[in-house]
């Protein structure tokens, strides 16, 4: 049985929201939060009896959420009445009680990432679900359709790097799947220069590398004289260089890469700054209100959103007025540079017509998307602009995890 909390409000005309893997437009009365059970086909014959979905919509007032709401349990029978104030705490509960039985059933969790073993993204994977069966894959948007097909149960995406900023490109492809941002996770990465067993660091004139790993060590392979040549990956050109017995290149990997393909570490760190971080996001196909925090656990909910508008200074006082005003902290604001393509989103609502946004917020807040003060700050930014979609809600994690 896969379960999952699918939170969104009524955000008004023009704004699509993610029910059962479709676009739907909600209206403003309709439920700010979407509690979804897959389950297998149902016992018995009968009308309605399909294959066995499930929803149910909880409504809500202007002071919160009606307490005449139930939960659907696995055997379709109604498991009791909820007071408002437990109804966060509740679903949340009931999810991941569920969530855990059902990856418990179907063994290791499935992560697909870019790249090859040894890739800082498959690292990514194995801190974020320690013991999970990796999917290595040919690019982010492979990786991504893994999970659309259900080749695998999570995606990995490098979304910001401390040396390169944001990676636009990666946050577009949110926009253009269905998934939904369930887990952060961000990890320290220390490149080592690697060569071919028998050949020394005085051999190598050249490097290979992914095209984002050279530049981050840019100012060092100037120094050593080193040219170099973009290759898909960094655990790739590992591959490459074994494969190849390449004797005057050397690989810029990690040190994991250097074991898993027989490699020597010449130099360890050679990126040009020693802080050197990178966030990835990691994507489901449903979406799932953390669990409620423990009593030692401070660690903030955050939600992840992609604005669109018409342009003009207006739209961006607006929003950062909408979540000033309720105090609710911004973690991330980043405008799409207008030099680069135009965002563009299937709009299923309008006949399948696909929308062109020039100007993009991608930004991040610490709030649920459950919680009504969060709910309220994006109503008004709807209001502001002309296209809103929640990318995902998730726990803050500001843990930074290392290989070494």
């Amino acid at each position: 049985m896969a379960v999952s909390i699918c939170a969104f409000m009524g955000y008004g005309s023009g704004t699509s929201s993610l029910i059962n893997g479709t676009n739907r437009r909600l209206r403003q009365q309709d439920a700010p939060i979407v509690l979804q059970l897959n389950q297998g086909k149902p016992k018995g014959k009968g009308k309605g009896r399909g294959k066995g979905k499930r929803v149910l919509v909880v409504r809500s007032q202007k002071g919160g959420v009606s307490d005449n709401v139930a939960v659907i349990n696995g055997t379709d029978k109604i498991s009791g009445l909820l007071q408002s104030g437990s109804l966060e705490d509740e679903l949340a509960r009931v999810l991941s009680s569920m969530r855990q039985r059902e990856e418990k059933g179907r063994g290791a969790v499935r992560v697909a990432y870019q790249g090859c073993p040894g890739a800082y993204s498959e690292a990514a994977a194995i801190m974020a679900h320690p013991g999970c069966e990796g999917v290595p894959c040919k690019s982010y948007e492979d990786a991504i359709w893994a999970v659309e097909s259900r080749r695998a149960d999570r995606a990995i995406l490098p979304v910001e790097s401390t040396l390169e900023g944001s990676v636009v490109r990666n946050y577009d492809l949110l926009v253009h799947h269905s998934l939904h941002i369930v887990q952060e996770i961000q990890l320290f990465v220390h490149y080592c220069l690697l060569v071919v067993p028998g050949v020394s660091k005085e051999d190598v004139r050249k490097v290979i590398s992914h095209p984002m790993a050279l530049a981050h060590c840019g100012q060092t392979l100037a120094r050593l004289g080193l040219d170099s040549a973009p290759v898909d990956d960094t655990a790739g050109a590992a591959e490459l260089l074994l494969n190849n017995r390449l004797t005057d290149t050397a690989a810029i990997a990690s040190c994991r890469a250097a074991e898993i393909y027989g490699l020597r570490v010449v130099a360890r760190g050679v990126q040009d700054e020693k802080w050197n971080t990178t966030r990835f996001l990691v994507l489901a196909r449903k979406s799932d209100l953390p669990p409620p925090p423990q009593e030692d656990d401070h660690r903030p909910l955050k939600t992840s959103i992609v604005v669109a508008h018409g342009g003009g200074l207006d739209p961006l006082f607006k929003v950062l007025s909408a979540f000033s005003k309720r105090k609710i902290n911004l973690t991330k604001f980043e405008v799409k540079p207008q030099t680069g393509a135009p965002l563009r989103v299937l709009d299923v609502n309008g006949g399948g017509s696909v929308r062109q946004f020039e100007h993009v917020f991608y930004i991040d807040f610490e709030a649920s998307v459950a919680d009504p003060n969060a709910q309220s700050a994006l109503q008004e930014v709807q209001e502001a602009t002309t296209f809103v979609r929640v990318l995902g809600s998730y726990t803050a994690d500001s843990k930074i995890y290392s290989l070494d």
